[in-house]
């Protein structure tokens, strides 16, 4: 019987092939409930939250990865992306937040009803290299001169940076060299820990 369930279909004794699929036949859409308001141009959609909130109703967490039902509609084009906006209800409270696609930023905008939790990481603070802009990207390309004096910034910035990784290297070339050793010393202090609680 279970074979049989994904192709497992009743087909009435009055149903007309020419009128369609069952579902036509019937007067019915494919998606059923989730369907209910297509005439308005919105369909019922499973959305997860693509990065934590908060939200403004009842000032209550909402973590990324959070699922909810929403109202998913087109509202324009950013060229020949659709750009889609989602509406959907608090489930700690009887707010509605709306969030609309960016596909120029390839990103979410929240429009209503919540705020974004801002957790950013600066590599400029932590001395990290930084990846390119877009523009500065096509300048390498198109001149040569910026080019030339950016590689030169680049090359005294590897070279201040140089002690300092030869230093790392050394310090980690004499604690990890025997990962063996480095557990048992760790689980060591582990046992020393629990023997004094």
């Amino acid at each position: 019987m279970g074979e049989r369930k994904g192709t497992n279909k009743y087909y009435p004794p009055d149903y007309d092939p020419r009128a369609g699929g069952l579902n036509k036949w019937q007067g019915t859409h494919a998606l059923r409930e989730r369907a209910r308001k297509i005439h308005q141009g919105i369909i019922i959609i499973r959305f997860e939250m693509p990065y934590n909130i908060w939200c403004e109703g009842c000032n209550n967490h909402i973590g990324m990865g959070v699922r909810y039902n929403a109202e998913k509609t087109k509202v324009g084009m950013y060229y020949t992306t659709p750009v889609y906006q989602f509406k959907m209800k608090c489930h700690l409270c009887d707010n509605h937040f709306e969030i609309k696609t960016d596909p120029a930023n390839l990103d979410y905008v929240i429009l209503s009803g919540a705020r974004r939790q801002e957790n950013r990481w600066d590599p400029l603070k932590n001395e990290q290299v930084v990846p390119e802009t877009k523009e500065i990207q096509k300048r390498l390309f198109d001149d040569s001169m910026f080019k030339l004096e950016h590689e030169s910034e680049d090359k005294t910035t590897a070279e201040s940076a140089k002690p300092r990784l030869a230093k790392l290297f050394s310090r980690n070339e004499g604690t990890w060299s025997d990962v063996y050793t480095a557990n048992q010393k760790l689980r060591e202090v582990f046992r020393v820990i629990l023997t004094i609680l």
